[in-house]
């Protein structure tokens, strides 16, 4: 049996918390996007997922799931939290394996490591301050800013996955 990416619920409207302090309203379009990526990804085939629908970009649906997941990582457990946890994806040998190396084959396990890493982020946000601040590249960051950037990443990721899901089965939409 081929593997379908699940449905994912989302709300049809914006995050809903429009007057409430700033972290929640991060919190909330960070949920969002999360949900509408995999929305975009939902109902599909692994070969689907994997397909490069807009040449001769490498990009794909599975490529943006697994891109994210070292996004997250990236910026709030590794530069953030300064956990040592690996790449899950990138190799200074391949930095784009991300896209380059998403294979139908692993499309579950894919998403399986994108859901829990989500968690694992969720986890090391808790207890942040947005004024708290780390260093990166020699710059002073703050956590609003990273938080304020995951979502830019993310509006950014899933105005391509818009494109990609339409080129793939016409299906548009949010």
């Amino acid at each position: 049996m081929t593997w379908i990416a699940p449905d994912v619920e989302r709300s049809e409207d914006y995050p809903a918390r429009r007057n409430e302090p700033e972290r929640e309203m991060l919190r909330d379009w960070l949920d969002w996007h999360r949900a509408t990526l995999l929305r975009k990804c939902a109902g599909l085939d692994a070969t689907q997922l994997a397909k490069r629908a807009v040449p001769p970009s490498n990009l794909s649906l599975l490529g943006l799931v697994r891109h994210m997941s070292d996004t997250e990582r990236g910026w709030v457990r590794q530069v953030f939290r300064g956990e040592q946890v690996p790449d899950l994806y990138y190799r200074s040998h391949a930095p784009d394996a991300d896209f380059d190396e998403a294979e139908p084959a692993g499309a579950e396990e894919d998403f399986d490591r994108y859901r829990a890493e989500c968690r694992a982020v969720d986890a090391a946000l808790e207890g942040a301050k947005l004024d708290d601040t780390f260093t990166f590249r020699e710059k002073t960051t703050s956590v609003r800013w990273m938080w304020q950037h995951l979502v830019e990443e993310y509006a950014r990721h899933n105005g391509h996955a818009d494109l990609l899901r339409e080129a793939i089965d016409g299906s548009a939409g949010c």
